[in-house]
């Protein structure tokens, strides 16, 4: 039986909705809730399986309540109503920890397959990341030059980049054993909380700032230990929290992060920015991804050349196409030719999986190990491992080309 909570600052709305699922034998209506504040009580008290909780109410209003009910009870899933369907209420929706949106008015059928949907995602999601068994990492190695950071970037939105990022993490650590943390470093829009469920309002980068310039003890407590064995560090929950973390101090956490981490995975906003530049200089490797799209292989074109001014050693730019497709017209060979350099990987076009990953919260690398995108961020992280073997080149590197 799925219990649901309903919260609606409107009576009549409330006992519509109950009476809605009133006939439906595997959902029940655990209680009824008018304010934000009363539901967040009545949530801890009853814990229900789902919240269905409208948007706009008076006081404390759903969002805020949203927040606070996913504070406490981090795995109970919460589905936000409203009648607007703006993209602005649902980005605040899904901030605030919702897993489903819908817009009223809305059928029967609706409200209550949204409802099954959600309890179904939220038990795979429990059963995949309990079955889940990576390699338990112990301490970082003692020898700060055989730590790396990957920057994984694209100067084009839209490409992968978060998708790739946070992936690779998992894949490194189930490679290697080694402890990992993964970086959003996409300060203003960053999604790396959605893709692994997490709540930015909780713990992020914006935390260790706020009081100046961060310590190492300071640095690690807002660190989140995920289910799945590595380590996150989430952007601001809001974009204005971006302006509070300066390319320095955002330049001397990730620092930190290699000395206690043995990865450090960064996901990069698009663009050439004074975070994205400091943290690339700092980068032992850069994944950068591309796809078979004429502007992004023009975008890329061009960031090889900005690599070149900066004197980054060849092998530390690792070029990768996303969403390999060769129905899409354009080969792998086109590209090289363009760009005057080969390809050092490719990760296969599988948009429906990817979706379907973030919608659950649960990366692909976890739900679906064997699949050809799994094993393409397998081969891709293998490769940057690899690449990461001689420490005393990296030292050497890190040193000529680190930005004063």
């Amino acid at each position: 039986m799925i219990k649901v909570l309903i919260v609606d600052d409107i009576p009549d709305t409330r006992e519509h909705l109950s009476r809605l699922v009133s006939l439906e034998r595997d959902i029940d209506v655990a209680g009824t809730a008018g304010s934000g504040e009363e539901a967040i009580a009545m949530a801890m008290d009853l814990r229900p399986d789902i919240v269905v909780m409208d948007i706009n109410m008076p006081g404390m209003d759903g969002v805020a309540a949203a927040e606070q009910i996913s504070q406490r009870l981090p795995s109970l899933p919460i589905v936000m109503m409203s009648v607007h369907g703006e993209a602005d209420q649902l980005r605040r929706a899904l901030t605030a920890g919702a897993r489903e949106f819908l817009v009223k008015p809305f059928s029967a059928d609706e409200f209550t397959t949204t409802i099954r949907r959600v309890h179904e995602r939220e038990a795979a999601r429990r059963e995949q990341l309990q079955a889940a068994t990576p390699v338990s990492a112990g301490p970082a190695s003692d020898n700060p030059d055989e730590h790396q950071v990957i920057a994984v970037f694209s100067p084009k939105g839209g490409s992968g980049r978060t998708t790739v990022a946070t992936n690779l993490a998992l894949a490194i650590h189930r490679e290697t054993g080694g402890r990992v943390c993964l970086v959003d470093a996409n300060l203003q829009f960053g999604d790396v909380g959605v893709l692994l469920n997490l709540n930015p309002k909780n713990r992020s980068v914006m935390d260790a700032v706020e009081g100046g310039e961060p310590d190492g003890d300071l640095i690690e407590s807002v660190v989140i230990d995920h289910s799945t064995g590595i380590r996150v560090l989430l952007a601001p929950p809001t974009p204005e929290g971006a302006d509070l973390v300066g390319a320095p101090t955002m330049r001397k956490i990730v620092e930190h992060l290699r000395t206690t981490h043995d990865y450090v995975v960064v996901d990069l906003p698009a663009g050439l920015t004074d975070h994205s530049l400091a943290l690339m200089d700092l980068a032992d490797q850069i994944v950068l991804l591309t796809a078979l799209e004429i502007t992004s292989i023009k975008n890329v074109r061009l960031f090889l050349e900005v690599a070149d001014q900066l004197e980054y050693d060849r092998h530390k730019v690792r070029l990768v196409v996303n969403r390999a497709d060769a129905a899409l017209g354009i080969r792998i060979a086109d590209i090289e030719a363009s760009i005057r350099r080969p390809i050092d990987g490719t990760i296969v076009s599988d948009g429906r999986l990817a979706v379907l990953a973030v919608n659950r919260g649960v990366p692909f690398v976890v739900s679906h190990p064997d699949g050809p995108l799994s094993k393409d961020i397998m081969k891709l992280a293998k490769t940057l491992v690899g690449e990461g073997s001689a420490s005393a080149d990296k030292a050497a590197k890190r040193g000529i080309f680190a930005r004063r």
